[in-house]
């Protein structure tokens, strides 16, 4: 999708709605995931996950959490990263 914008096939306003329709929902089910990892005693599996609840958390508590449209051009290569970086560990 990132690349999409980049090459200018989508507008910024309908990346950001696309994108911020999957926010919440991908940070629910990944604290929901830790939880039940947390209630199953899979400890290894809580602590690898661990990171990235907080990092999620984190984002929510700094209200940098949803996509702005106004600004997805100057934070472009922030987003792409986090991207690779989640898709990296959702693979491990």
């Amino acid at each position: 999708m990132f690349s999409d914008l980049e090459c200018d096939y989508i507008n910024p306003i309908d990346l950001c709605n696309k994108l911020n329709q999957f926010v919440l929902p991908e940070m629910g089910a990944q604290a929901f995931l830790f939880a039940m990892f947390l209630i199953n005693g899979s400890w290894l599996a809580a602590l690898l996950n661990l990171p990235l609840v907080v990092f999620n958390v984190q984002k929510v508590t700094n209200n940098r959490h949803m996509y702005d449209a106004t600004e997805i051009f100057r934070t472009l290569s922030i987003h792409k990263k986090e991207c690779f970086f989640k898709l990296a560990f959702y693979l491990l």
